[in-house]
Parts: structure tokens; C-alpha cells; sequence
């Protein structure tokens, strides 16, 4: 079967999209209950005898961690992905992030074992952080590379849908334990363990899913043309590197403000700060990850219709207008504010995420497409996302207010529209092997005709 067979293929699209949305909402699932759990209950768990304000910060440090690994884990998956195709890597990365999520529903805590258990909760967690750097990449580029040019934007946003859905997932199912299943003391001697074991169901169904797909149509040319890259991450930071830094600014700008919800800090600090009741917070999260799913599916249209940059450009003026508010919100407006105040954050975050992964995909050159996209990613989730719970809640204990951390959110968003003006949108460009040259170049205002020419053949 053609690319083109594919691409034009309504059964196959519509297989492409289920398998992307469910796996990734499986993988984002297991990511996000434990940033979660990290802000209700590993610090009274793990890090206990490090007192409480130190034990928070601990327990946030851990979620950070693990996104110092994700570009280990895009490396990988970027090599191999480019080397051996896109299918393959979903695979792996989701069962190994599964595995790690349902150990940690299985770990003893620092009562039981010592120093023993937050040093192999971490060692969990950097397995997780080196999934999630791999699993991304993939899903993205399965969805995109098998899109026609002019539904790239929404095709594109289906596995970006797995992000709120993961969310959603998470607060829900904790949000069930804390208020039903197992309220008060239950949930911290065994509650929290559940939607950690749930992980192993899971597994299960997205691993069955993932194997019926096809893989990604652009890759089968490549592998037929033998035209992969020997060690694709070399040529990517060699030719792309400005390119790289750019692309990793613009998911910062959204994942600084996105973690302040996925990262816990907002839900500790509504429920510990403003006294609101623990289930009704995650169930206002719950709430807040439903309008994440329709704007991110919102952002995708746009972006077919406005282009990728516009619609980046007006999620990050969404975001620079609400960072001061949405903490007024939270702390003036009880319960009320707190949803107001999350839906106002949802919003923005969809409209600065959903058009990423066509984005990412249509600026960099097939052949090193897997490990750009990956990496890029992990190096965005870095900046922007790793620390910001920890960086958050270390303003607040300092400065006593939440200005310090609307004004680092603020620049944040700044930052990421400044990089988003030095990218040049690219709707509708060909992604096959055969047009790498015209990959190659234009990307931003900074590239250069050599690097076109290495791609096309030419010295």
C-alpha cells in the first residue's frame, strides 16, 4: 500500500486516531497520577522525616526528575524510531511506562523500608520520565505523516487529546478514592495504591490497540529507499540546533503554566492554602481537563484554517492576560474561582498545544523527523515544565504571595511567543522522503542553504 492509499484511507485514519488518543491517554494517565499523588500524599509517605514544607518540595523535586531524563528517553526512541520506524517505539514506550506506574502502586513506603522506598520511587520515576520522552514522538508523527496536507492540524491534536484525557483520567479516579472508595485515612494507608495498580488494565488495552496499527506511510518510503540516517540525532543537532532551541522554547511557554495544574502546585495550593475540601478540588480539575480536551481539538481546526502560528500566537496572548487573574480567582473566589480560574487556564493551554504536533512535524526533514520532534519536545518539557511545581511552591514560601509566580508564568509565556515570531509556519508542506531538501530549509529566518544542500545531496 501507497502512502497516498493511506493517507486517503477514511478506515485507517479512523484506526490511527483511536490507537493515538488511547495510547496516549493511557501513558499520560500513569504520568500524571503521580505528579497527582505527589502533591496529596508522597510527602507524608516517602519523605516524612524531612518535615512537611521540605517534604513537599522533595515530593514535587521527584516529578521534576523525571523530566531530566525524558531526553535520554526521546534519544533513544528518536534514534530508533528514525532507524527502525514510529510503530515500534509506541510499543515499547507504553509498556515500559506502565510497568513503572504499576510498581509504584506496589512500593513500600519510608515506614515500612527506610530511605530504601524514595530512592526506588525515584528510580520509578525516571523510568517514567524516559517513556514519556520516547512515546510522544512517535504518536505524533503516526498521526501527522499519515494526514492529508490540508487535516494535519487535526490530525495532529488526536494524540495531543491523550494529554487531557490522561489528566482527566487521573483527577477522576483519585478524586473517586479520596471522596467514595476511600475517604480520609484510607486513601493514605491504601487508596492511593489503586489507580496505580489500574495502570496494569490499561497496559493491556492500549498494547492490544497499538499493535493493529499500520506503520507510518513516510517511513515505509524511507526504509524502501534506504534513505535513514546512520545516527539521526548527530545530524539534527550538526544542522538544526537554532531550530531545536526555537521549536523546545515554544512548548516551554506552554508547559510552565500547564504543570501548575498537570505538576499539582494549583491543587495543593487551593486545597492546603485556600482550605478547599481535597474531592471537590479534583473534581474542579477533573472539570478543568474536559475544556483542555475541546480547546486542544478547537486549536486543531484552527490551525488548518489560520495556520499553526496564529494559533499559537493567540493562546499566547491568552496566557499572558489570565497568569495574575487566575490566582486572584483561587484566592478571592473560593470554589467558584477555582473553576473559573481553570477554565481560563484550559483554554489557553489548548490553544498553545493542539497545533504542536503538526507543527513540529511539518519543520524538520523526514529522515531525522523522529528524533527532532522527540527531543525538541523533552528539551521543552524541561524548561518549562520539570521544576515548575517545585519552582512555584519555593516562590510562595519565599515571598509569601503568588505575584512572584504569575510574573515567572508571565515571562514564561513571553519567551514562548517571541520563539513562535522566529518560527515560520509551514501548513501544507510535503513531508516525504523526496522533499527533504524543501524541509530542510526555511524553518525559521535563520536557515541556512547548506543545510538544504546536505539534504538534497548537493556540497
Amino acid at each position: 500500500m501507497t502512502a497516498s492509499a493511506i493517507t486517503r484511507n477514511p478506515t485507517s485514519q479512523r484506526r490511527i486516531a483511536f490507537a493515538t488518543i488511547i495510547g496516549t491517554t493511557i501513558e499520560w494517565y500513569d504520568f500524571f497520577i503521580y505528579a497527582t499523588s505527589a502533591g496529596l500524599v508522597f510527602a507524608h509517605l516517602f519523605f516524612k522525616p524531612a518535615g512537611e514544607e521540605i517534604g513537599v518540595l522533595l515530593s514535587f523535586a521527584t516529578v521534576g526528575i523525571s523530566f531530566l531524563f525524558r531526553p535520554l528517553g526521546a534519544f533513544l526512541a528518536g534514534h530508533y524510531g528514525d532507524r527502525i520506524g514510529r510503530r515500534a517505539m509506541l510499543v515499547i514506550t507504553l509498556v515500559l511506562m506502565g510497568v513503572a506506574t504499576m510498581l509504584i502502586g506496589l512500593l513500600p513506603t519510608y515506614a515500612q523500608i527506610g530511605i530504601a522506598a524514595p530512592v526506588l520511587l525515584l528510580l520509578l520515576r525516571i523510568l517514567q520520565g524516559l517513556s514519556a520522552g520516547g512515546e510522544w514522538g512517535g504518536a505524533v508523527l503516526m498521526a501527522v505523516e499519515h494526514a492529508p496536507a490540508n487535516r494535519r492540524g487535526r490530525a495532529g491534536s488526536w494524540p495531543q487529546l491523550g494529554v487531557p484525557l490522561g489528566f482527566l483520567l487521573a483527577s477522576g479516579i483519585t478524586a473517586l478514592m479520596t471522596g467514595v472508595i476511600s475517604p480520609g485515612d484510607a486513601y493514605l494507608e491504601w487508596g492511593w495504591r489503586v489507580p496505580f495498580l489500574l495502570s496494569f488494565v490499561l497496559i493491556i488495552v492500549g498494547f492490544v490497540i497499538r499493535r493493529t496499527v499500520e506503520e507510518s506511510p513516510v517511513f515505509t518510503e524511507l526504509a524502501r529507499r534506504g534513505k535513514q540516517k546512520n545516527v539521526p540525532v548527530v545530524t539534527l543537532f550538526r544542522r538544526h540546533w537554532y531550530l531545536v532551541i526555537l521549536a523546545a522554547l515554544v512548548f516551554a511557554g506552554n508547559g510552565t503554566l500547564g504543570y501548575m495544574t498537570t505538576g499539582g502546585f494549583l491543587n495543593r495550593y487551593a486545597i492546603t492554602v485556600q482550605n478547599l475540601a481535597t474531592t471537590s478540588v479534583l473534581v474542579a480539575a477533573s472539570v478543568g481537563a474536559v475544556v483542555w480536551f475541546f480547546s486542544t481539538l478547537a486549536a486543531g481546526y484552527m490551525a488548518d484554517v489560520i495556520g499553526r502560528r496564529n494559533t499559537f500566537l493567540i493562546g499566547f496572548a491568552l496566557q499572558a492576560a489570565i497568569v495574575f487573574p487566575i490566582f486572584w480567582l483561587v484566592g478571592n473566589g473560593g470554589l467558584p474561582g477555582l473553576y473559573f480560574a481553570l477554565v481560563l487556564i484550559s483554554t489557553s493551554l489548548g490553544l498553545t498545544y493542539g497545533p504542536l504536533a503538526a507543527w513540529y512535524a511539518e519543520i524538520f526533514p523526514a529522515s531525522i523527523r523522529f528524533s527532532g520532534v522527540s527531543i525538541t519536545y523533552a528539551i521543552g518539557a524541561i524548561l518549562g515544565g520539570a521544576f515548575a511545581p517545585m519552582i512555584a511552591q519555593m516562590l510562595l514560601e519565599t515571598t509569601g504571595s503568588t505575584t512572584a509566580i504569575s510574573t515567572y508564568l508571565l515571562t514564561a509565556s513571553l519567551l514562548g511567543g517571541v520563539a513562535t515570531l522566529c518560527l515560520r509556519d509551514r501548513s501544507g508542506i510535503a513531508l516525504e522522503a523526496d522533499n527533504e531538501a524543501e524541509q530542510a530549509s526555511g524553518a525559521t529566518m535563520f536557515t541556512s542553504r547548506a543545510v538544504a544542500q546536505e539534504f538534497s545531496g548537493k556540497r
